[in-house]
């Protein structure tokens, strides 16, 4: 059919309508019969925030784009809604409506019925007013468990799904490069490994969901100079190949995500969003990803306004289109009249144009949005809903019970006990004096993507929609015996020292302190973490140290708490404090789980996926560098951490024993088979988390002194041991070469079982026979770990 003849109304179905008909059909069929205006309109999406009172969604007014005249935009169609229920407070029930209403309109007023694809933000739950909190990405790599993760984001995706939102804008799979970055905190870790196995779970749970997940930021973005939102990336190719592409590349082998956002930063002068390589020839002619890349907020934009490789919009939109950004989003800017007005004119060829809606409607029809039977109406509502919108409000549920044991799950496991002189568990005690800005604040257990944080700020007399207890009120109900004194002390941020006196007496006629310290998210400069919020140093925010410091100087021992988005530098306390509690905005349970673990209720077991620094000013500083990368003789800096990566203490104690090797050769398309013993020598049951790292003496190009390439959490009763057998393909001592190719290279090698990276326990010395072996993206990417009893 010509594109510009109208799609004629008879009674036999559209091919593109038909579910009988292969895919590549029916697209094929639709972009046929669609005109230029028609297709580019499935390529850009327009931000809008659903009505609490279940009318139609109202285009958002953003201080970064001119309004969008809806009507006008309509008749042709629309690739995206955006952010639906991120945008404003709204039940979710009248939200579920108004996203209904909605996408009725939008798919009765162009020609061939096509709704909108919905997306909304999910980085830790499902960012809707009165939707649950989960901890950041940060607590799920502190806990290590991805079976766990994919659990939390199944749920995610189900809520998600029962008020139409069909695709979600996460993981964050950046690796960690220098925490003085504010978003750390949505990262999973520092190590690409533990980040590419935790997020590729959170896909797997968000898919089967039926939600489309979306990997971000492709690729490049937490490795900015200093630590700057936005700022320069200055990496080689052999340090994006091995350390930030492998999740990705992981998510979408393993996890089967459907979608891609690009980074915002440029690499060698090369923005993502420009980047044909990156996007076309890595991302698809390499890993074969057939799902849609989607521009992250205002990138396509930024090429002209902040890049500066692009001449005027069309420009920009033409450069974005055939580096392989599908769909413009926020808004439409570049993709909506200057891309038409390219393409009419033959600067972009129409090609790119229907390269990009080939994609998109490929997707939708999976979906089953251009299917006869679709229904604007989601799971959670019916017909009747229509007729009285206000008996609505209330009738979803998007914080139940499951939800907040998941949560309170996570939050439990990810907590991690950093130090302990024996005073934790608390034994009983009479008077304890509660210290600290973050001690009796409701929102310190949130990131900067929770709703309350990112939202909820904008909408003060709003209430928050979720039950958030604060750390007072949890140790209240955990110790009802004892007497708890408050003292704030200080702000997080405000550097006010007036409050020091009357901590430091609390502190003197206390039993125990409890400081609780850390950070308050927000957005570019409104917070100490989250997006924006970069910092010189990891120096703890404001006044903060000068009132730990004091409390130190009382004698009653001094219980040191982290509610906080990246790690800190506690200075004096590392060594002084009676013990070290360190969770990573643990969610709306998270003050449970750190009232359970003071109290002994909950044995820690998370593990740090970041490392804890021992100076302020010694970043950037991963455990995952060079020889030289470390402290050496010729530098008068030394990095290395008071806290490693993969460290955390228990309430109980493990023993690592008889460490077996079945060969000590291996040729390089092998495989290396090792068995240990763990066994719970304590007297309560606890958790062990037993790392595999891989050290290579000598290699082609400079190695990493280590890096996890497996890890096992063992749940153990008293006196209870388990044998742990592990396989090691030849292909986890892959790299790439200097000839850009990853290679498999002979030699000695060390794989050593640890508990943190600062803590071999066992070690086994291989070696690697045979000829040089070149692998590629189909490589095996895991050690194999199985448990079994022993007697």
């Amino acid at each position: 059919m010509n594109a510009d003849v109208a799609v004629e109304n008879t009674s036999a179905i559209a091919l593109w309508n038909d579910p009988t008909a292969p895919v590549s059909a029916r697209v094929d069929a639709l972009i046929d019969a669609m005109t230029l205006e028609e297709k580019i309109a499935q390529l850009f999406g327009v931000w809008v925030g659903a009505s609490d009172e279940g009318g139609e969604v109202a285009p958002h007014q953003h201080e970064m784009e001119e309004p969008v005249d809806l009507d006008a935009l309509l008749p042709t169609g629309l690739g995206q809604l955006t952010r639906p229920f991120g945008t404003v407070p709204v039940d979710p029930a009248l939200g579920a409506l108004s996203l209904a209403r909605t996408q009725a309109r939008i798919a009765a007023t162009n020609r061939f019925g096509i709704p909108a694809l919905a997306h909304d933000e999910c980085l830790a739950g499902f960012a809707a007013w009165g939707a649950t909190a989960y901890p950041v990405p940060l607590s799920w790599g502190a806990a290590f468990d991805p079976a766990l993760v994919r659990e939390m984001a199944e749920a995610i995706g189900r809520d998600m799904r029962s008020v139409g939102v069909h695709q979600g804008l996460a993981p964050v799979l950046d690796v960690v490069r220098d925490a003085r970055w504010g978003r750390v905190e949505e990262t999973i870790g520092e190590d690409p490994y533990l980040v590419g196995t935790i997020g590729t779970a959170y896909v797997q749970g968000l898919e089967s969901a039926g939600i489309v997940a979306t990997l971000k930021h492709f690729a490049g973005y937490s490795a900015s100079r200093a630590g700057r939102n936005l700022a320069p990336t200055s990496m080689g190719p052999r340090e994006r190949a091995d350390v930030l592409l492998p999740p990705f590349e992981m998510a979408i082998r393993e996890g089967g995500a459907r979608s891609v956002m690009n980074a915002y930063t440029d690499t060698d002068g090369v923005p993502s969003a420009a980047d044909e390589a990156l996007l076309t020839g890595l991302l698809r002619d390499t890993w074969d990803f057939d799902g849609t890349v989607v521009a992250d907020y205002f990138a396509i934009a930024f090429l002209k306004t902040l890049h500066g490789v692009a001449a005027d919009w069309a420009d920009a939109a033409g450069t974005a289109l055939r580096a392989g950004i599908d769909v413009e989003l926020p808004n439409v800017k570049t993709y909506g009249a200057p891309l038409t007005e390219a393409v009419a004119d033959g600067r972009v060829p129409e090609a790119l144009v229907d390269r990009a809606v080939r994609r998109v409607l490929t997707q939708k029809v999976a979906l089953g949005l251009l299917d006869p039977d679709w229904n604007p109406l989601p799971a959670a509502l019916d017909a009747t809903d229509e007729d009285d919108p206000s008996a609505l409000r209330g009738r979803i549920d998007l914080d139940g019970p499951a939800n907040r044991t998941l949560a309170r799950t996570l939050a439990e496991q990810a907590i991690v006990l950093l130090s302990n002189d024996g005073t934790l568990p608390l034994d009983r005690p009479r008077r304890i004096a509660l210290i600290g800005p973050n001690a009796d604040e409701p929102t310190a257990v949130l990131g900067c993507y929770s709703f309350p944080q990112h939202i909820g700020v904008r909408h003060p007399d709003t209430p928050l929609g979720i039950e958030l207890p604060t750390l007072r009120e949890t140790l209240a109900a955990e110790f009802p015996d004892a007497e708890i004194t408050y003292a704030r002390g200080t702000g997080v941020d405000d550097g006010d020292l007036s409050g020091l006196a009357e901590a430091t007496r609390l502190a003197r006629e206390a039993d125990v302190t409890l400081v609780v310290l850390g950070d308050r998210a927000g957005l570019f400069g409104r917070g100490t973490s989250g997006e924006g919020c970069d910092v010189a140093t990891l120096a703890l925010p404001g006044a903060q140290q000068q009132l730990l410091d004091a409390l130190l100087d009382v004698e009653t021992p001094v219980v040191t708490v982290l509610l906080a988005g990246r790690p800190y530098a506690l200075g004096r306390a590392v060594g002084e404090s009676a013990a070290i509690v360190q969770s990573f905005f643990p969610g709306e349970e998270g003050t449970r789980a750190i009232a359970g673990v003071l109290a002994g209720r909950v044995n820690p077991s998370g593990r740090l996926p970041v490392s804890v620094p021992r100076g302020p000013g010694s970043q950037p500083g991963a455990y995952l560098g060079a020889p030289l990368a470390h402290a050496s003789e010729v530098s008068s800096i030394d990095p290395t951490p008071a806290f490693a990566f993969g460290h955390g203490l228990s309430y109980t104690r493990f023993e690592w024993t008889d460490l077996a090797v079945e060969a000590q050769e291996a040729p390089t398309d092998g495989e290396f088979a090792l068995s240990l013993t763990v066994c719970n020598t304590g007297k309560r049951s606890g958790t062990e988390v037993v790392q595999l790292y891989l050290h290579d003496p000598v290699a082609s190009v400079v190695q990493p002194v280590q890096r996890l390439i497996g890890y096992s959490r063992l749940a153990l009763e008293p006196r209870e041991a388990r044998r742990l057998r592990i396989t090691i393909p030849a292909d986890l001592a892959s790299f790439t070469g200097r000839d850009g190719r990853r290679v498999v290279e002979p030699g000695e090698l060390e794989l050593r079982l640890s508990a943190s990276s600062a803590d071999p326990r066992l070690t086994a010395r291989v070696t690697l026979t045979g000829a040089e072996r070149h692998v590629d993206h189909t490589r095996r990417l895991h050690a194999t770990i199985l448990q079994e009893q022993t007697t």
